[in-house]
């Protein structure tokens, strides 16, 4: 772990000079810096004069750049908060605990700069006076062959607009919308409109269940964006339509886009000139690439990529009830129809785990003799019972569904049951010296076993594949496949209620990597050794 919570790193270096920087730059920072790590630009600023003075660098296309290549290099720092401020102003939100600049751009003793750095944070943020001031690398850590720069000749300013607008999901802020929003600040001189996309617009995305929720995202935004440039108005707005108040707000004069969202953008200057507006001005960012994407990830830098590489990790602090027993460790693994639970079930037991089947439990209590088997039949009559003795599911079934008080009596009947007999097989495994038992039950999280598990395990599926999987193995209709799915628990309710999250919508070696993953990461948390 990095020792500070936060920081300041200062960088002196000319622009076009940063991007051959960065990588090196926020290497080092990030091995003292947990995060966020503030980034201050003052090209040829001298650290080590009297008082040095804060001011912002040129908005300018070799900004830009610069900014592109930081935040780009960030990415391969994993989880890396940075934030490039682009403006001095009132106090950050998250105050740095050290400060920071290159050994190789501060000549002098030491003293003096570190004094430098002391007086520049405290003038710019109102950082307190006494902070610890380290050099990065030492005065000979400069690129090897750099070429010195040359002066060239002044390049043309960034446009500006009074309000300017900006879009997106804005899930998990990632280096390419902080570009997108960087960019934004610097085109913006009174207003920047940010949409965040909410309600229907997250129903189609990847892994829309590990979406967080729109107050949070939307937090988050603010927090960043008065960070970067405190001096501009920020009115940040839920999405319900791709539009939003872009089409009707007539003090707008400027749309910021990527490369795949301008399309996006002349669709909203279309509407707008329906609504009798001026089009807006489209400014578009180049997306950024993701040098450590996945075989199943978007080649850029995406939301969608982050949650992806959320599955099979600890979302949340496992449940800690004193009345679970240590050993063996119980997930508690569930899913809705044709999530792929059953084969992710199989690859945990190849893995170690002792496996419980919820679903051959509950065959069990219904048997002739079963637990449940008299008082089934008591409550719901003869005309389930086959004439070889065997409850008819399918006649239950029909008579329970849809109908919540008769299915409450059955549950009510049968899921005290199966806990008893999962409760068996969990000593069984203990029995059998196993350290880790993994309960397969769909119906985990609506019969309250969760009290019964250390951690909860949920496959999710979006719903359209599967609908096509229960179709493809059940021969439904699409109609009869959708109500049973409607039917269920959703997956975000599931998620909400899970520490570790797996999806099958992949190919099948893309859920053993992931399984194998979380499994991995649970035998961390289990070894005796670990750290506290």
């Amino acid at each position: 772990m990095a020792p500070f919570a936060s920081g300041l790193l200062v960088l002196t270096a000319p622009l076009p000079v940063l991007p051959r920087r960065a990588a090196a730059a926020l290497a080092a920072a990030a091995g003292v810096v947990a995060g966020p790590l503030y980034v201050h630009l003052q090209p040829g600023l001298r650290l080590a004069a009297p008082a040095p003075l804060p001011a912002a660098p040129p908005a300018g296309p070799a900004l830009l750049r610069a900014l592109a290549a930081l935040y780009g290099a960030a990415a391969a720092q994993r989880g890396l908060d940075l934030r490039v401020l682009l403006g001095p102003g009132r106090r950050l939100a998250r105050p740095p605990r050290v400060l920071l600049a290159s050994a190789a751009e501060a000549p002098g003793p030491p003293g003096p700069v570190q004094l430098g750095l002391q007086h520049l944070a405290a003038a710019a943020y109102g950082c307190p006076p006494r902070l610890p001031a380290l050099l990065l690398g030492g005065p000979g850590d400069a690129p090897d062959g750099e070429p010195p720069e040359e002066p060239g000749d002044p390049e043309e300013a960034l446009p500006d607009f009074s309000d300017v607008a900006v879009g997106g999901t804005f899930d998990r802020l990632h280096g390419a919308h902080r570009l997108l929003l960087s960019a934004c600040c610097l085109l913006a001189r009174h207003r920047l409109l940010a949409g965040v996309a909410d309600g229907d617009l997250l129903r189609h995305k990847v892994l829309a269940e590990l979406i967080e929720p729109y107050e949070v995202r939307a937090a988050k935004l603010r927090e960043f964006l008065e960070d970067v440039k405190p001096s501009l108005r920020y009115d940040i707005v839920p999405l319900a339509d791709p539009y939003g108040p872009s089409i009707t707000d007539p003090d707008l004069q400027c749309l910021v886009v990527s490369e795949e969202t301008r399309r996006g953008g002349e669709a909203v200057n279309k509407k707008r000139l329906e609504n009798g507006l001026p089009e807006l001005a489209l400014y578009e960012i180049l997306l950024m690439k993701d040098p450590d994407h996945s075989q199943n990830e978007e080649e850029k830098i995406s939301s969608s990529s982050l949650r992806q590489r959320l599955l099979g990790t600890l979302l949340r602090p496992p449940r800690q009830d004193p009345m679970l027993p240590s050993c063996p460790y119980v997930i508690g693994l569930t899913g809705g129809t044709g999530s792929g639970k059953t084969s992710i079930a199989k690859l945990l037991g190849q893995l170690g785990a002792f496996l419980i089947d919820a679903d051959k439990l509950g065959h069990a209590v219904y048997v002739p003799g079963g637990p449940a088997y008299e008082r089934v039949v008591a409550a719901f009559g003869a005309e389930i019972v086959n004439e070889d003795g065997t409850i008819n599911r399918k006649v239950l079934g029909a008579k329970v569904f849809g109908n919540q008080e008769r299915l409450k009596s059955l549950t009510d009947i049968v899921w005290p049951e199966m806990a008893r007999m999962v409760k068996e097989q969990i000593r069984e495994a203990d029995a059998q010296g196993k350290a880790v038992c993994v309960l397969d039950a769909a119906v985990l999280l609506e019969a309250g076993w969760q009290d019964m598990v250390h951690e909860v395990w949920t496959a999710v599926i979006p719903e359209e594949e599967a609908v096509k999987r229960i179709m493809a193995r059940d021969g439904l209709s699409e109609e009869v496949a959708r109500g049973r799915l409607r039917s269920q628990m959703t997956n975000s309710q599931r998620v909400e209620q899970s520490q570790v999250v797996l999806c099958t919508l992949w190919e099948p070696d893309v859920t053993r990597k992931q399984v194998e993953k979380a499994w991995d990461l649970l035998q961390q948390r289990l070894s005796p050794d670990r750290g506290p």
